[in-house]
Formats: C-alpha cells, structure tokens, sequence
C-alpha cells in the first residue's frame, strides 16, 4: 500500500536525501531552504540517518565541506537559497570542474538589494553557467522524486547537480506526497563509486593549477590542459541530456511516475499558442491554457525541466508548429531579457520558425502569478499579433512601469 503523507516540499527533499544513503550533509541556514538541513539533524542524531552532520560558518565553507567530502568517496548533501547560493558561486566553479557528484536542493529566492525572502528564480538563474546541472520542480511529488534521480545522474555523468523549486510556494506548502519505497530506491541507487581516490599509498595531487597545453607528467603520459578539460566538461554536460532522459524512463519503469526528462507538455498536440515556463509558473499556466480552451483559443504549455543542459532538441520539437510562443519566467538577465527567453530563441533560430515570442518578466519577489493573469497577458499578447505587431516583445506582468 503506497505511503503518501501531507508535507512541505522542504521535508520532501529531506526525505529524498535520507532514503538516498547520504553519509555527509553540510549546512548553514537561510530562509527558506533552512528546514531542510534542520529535518536532516533530526534523522541524524536520531541514527534514521547514518551520516555526518557538518556545521560550517557560511555557505561558501558548507559546499566546501561537500567538495572536500565527495572527492574522497563520500555521498553529499547541501541546501541552500538567495544569497547563500551567489556566496558559493566560486566553489559552485570548483565541484563542477573537479567532476564531482554533489546534490544541492536550491529553494529559489530574490536576491538583493532590496531585500527580499520571497520567491523568485534569479538566484539559481545567475549560476546556470557554473557547469551544474539544474534541474526545476513543479510540486512536491516531483522533489523527492527528483532528489533521488539527481544522485544518479550525477554518479553516472560525474557532473553535480542543482535541484531547483519555488521557496515558499514549494518550500513551505503542504500537498500529498508518495514517499519512494526504501528497498526499491536502495536498488534503484547504487553505491557512489568516487573517481578520486585519496590514499597514503598513492599520493596524488588534486586540481593543481594546470597550464594551457598539454604536457607530460613525471610518468611521460600526455595530460590534458586546461582547455581540454573545459571541453570535457562542457561534452559531458551535453551528454548528460541522455542520462537525464533514461534515468527519468527508469524511475518511472520502477515508482510509477513519470515527469518527463527534459521538459514536459500540456495540450501541446494541437496548440497554435504555447505558454512557456519553469516550475510551478508553468504549473500554473496549465490552469490557464484551460481557460484559453474554453474560450476557444488552442493554448499548450511547455515546462522546462531541465535548464542546464538546455534541451534544445526537445524544445524544437515541443514548439515547432506553434503560431505564437509565450515565455512567462521568474528571472531577468539584465540588459537583455528573461534568460529562458534568450534559451528558446537561441534553440529555434534556423528552424524556420516564425512564431512571435512575447516574454513575460513575472514573480520577481513572491508577486503572485495567478492563471487568470497568465490566460489575460495571452489574450492580449494575441490581440496585438492579430493587429500586425510580430515584433519580439518583453513585458513585466503586473508591474508599474509608467
């Protein structure tokens, strides 16, 4: 009989993060992803949970843990938010060009000044280009589920992975969730097999600083340089898409439950206008292409699941008989657009597609997005496109700007 229980989706990821064996959990606290390493010190010192629980000074120094812990065998777990995510960013650069397999649940929030502990995606958003891969939960369900694939996405692609959901719209909201059973999820998982071994016997040193070229070590084998290593890197990444996909298909084969690998759709078979988003903004557009349908307009929905590696190929095919495209995103790359925005264009240029793209700047600091919003901005973006206008468009939703 399934075990489904009412909870946050803080102690959903949690919960991932126990049933996941990991041995070593680095924290410091900050709003709102501070109930999960709380929840985790309980399972520890409570012995449901057998692992080290680290307590560190700042972020930058809990991730630091993390690297430290991975690089000599250890499954790693940290949390974090806001600010707490930009204070890693260096070591963000650090696991991801050691390859290391670190999970990281980022509870998306603004990023100051001002101030702000409400949601946003800007915090996740402004590290999509660290080397990680990100990957964007729609509910509760989906964050447990996805806590558990990340570890073996990243133990199979050596690549660290950030799993991403709304703060307090996910965080801190209760809603039925299916907890994984512990034996399948164990069987599902296996053991991490580390890639650096450290070892009085064979001493090594690890990520000492690299010249251009390659060169010949004491041994006379030809090592990479730094540029091959970046290349590296940026092929795995690519590779990953793949992994993603067939470790999705191989979840659902065991748990029953699919959420798409890449990215998902609604109604997209027919849909002549598709709204576009990341996590719970594009759960929410569903309820608005609903809407849309009543009233007679073919509305789809396409979420992004994974941001990095951006699905570019899905994405082609997801928009390729869309008449006008909708972006609705929680983000702003300033001096340009939303940073979906720029993706999609960037996957559909040389396509032939001619579908107007309107990119909504949405949520930024907790503002609701409501679906009758969504449903309004659309109808009035397809009034403009009916009236000639098909030039690409950025709109704030539900913001002064006179």
């Amino acid at each position: 009989m399934a075990d489904v229980q009412i909870m946050t989706g803080n102690s959903a990821a949690a919960i991932a993060v126990k049933l996941s064996h990991v041995q070593v959990v680095a924290a410091y606290p900050i709003t709102p992803s501070t109930s999960i390493p709380e929840t985790l010190s309980q399972y520890i010192e409570s012995g449901e949970l057998k692992a080290e629980f680290i307590r560190v000074e700042s972020e930058h120094s809990a991730l630091t843990v993390c690297i430290s812990a991975s690089t000599v065998g250890a499954r790693v777990f940290t949390a974090t938010s806001s600010h707490g995510l930009l204070y890693m960013h260096e070591q963000l650069h650090w696991a991801a060009g050691s390859r290391l397999p670190i999970v990281l649940c980022c509870a998306n929030r603004g990023v100051g000044a001002p101030w702000s502990i409400f949601n946003e995606q800007q915090d996740s958003s402004a590290q999509r280009d660290t080397g990680w891969i990100q990957i964007y939960c729609r509910n509760n369900q989906e964050i447990i589920d996805t806590v558990i694939q990340a570890y073996r996405i990243a133990e199979e692609v050596y690549i660290p992975v950030m799993v991403c959901y709304d703060g307090f719209v996910l965080s801190h909201t209760m809603m039925p969730v299916e907890i994984p059973d512990a034996d399948l999820v164990t069987d599902f998982l296996p053991p991490y097999k580390p890639h650096t071994i450290v070892s009085p016997d064979n001493p090594k040193n690890i990520n000492p600083v690299i010249f251009p070229w390659r060169r010949l070590n004491a041994e006379g084998v030809l090592c990479d340089g730094y540029m091959e290593m970046r290349y590296k890197l940026q092929k795995s990444l690519e590779d990953a898409r793949d992994v993603i996909t067939a470790v999705s298909r191989d979840y659902a084969d065991v748990f029953g439950r699919d959420h798409s690998g890449m990215l998902w759709t609604y109604k997209t078979d027919d849909a002549e206008v598709i709204l576009a988003g990341i996590g719970s903004v594009a759960s929410e557009a569903t309820v608005a292409a609903d809407a849309l349908r009543d009233q007679g307009i073919k509305a789809g929905v396409v979420g992004i699941r994974v941001f990095r590696p951006f699905p570019k190929e899905e994405v082609k095919a997801a928009f390729r008989h869309a008449k006008a495209i909708l972006i609705f995103e929680k983000d702003i790359s300033y001096g340009n657009e939303g940073a979906l925005c720029s993706d999609i264009k960037a996957a559909l240029y040389g396509t032939g597609s001619k579908a107007p793209i309107h990119n909504y700047i949405c949520g930024l600091g907790g503002r609701d997005v409501k679906a009758r919003e969504i449903a309004e901005a659309t109808r009035s973006s397809l009034d403009e496109i009916a009236s000639g206008n098909t030039e690409p468009k950025s709109i704030w939703l539900n913001c002064y700007t006179g």
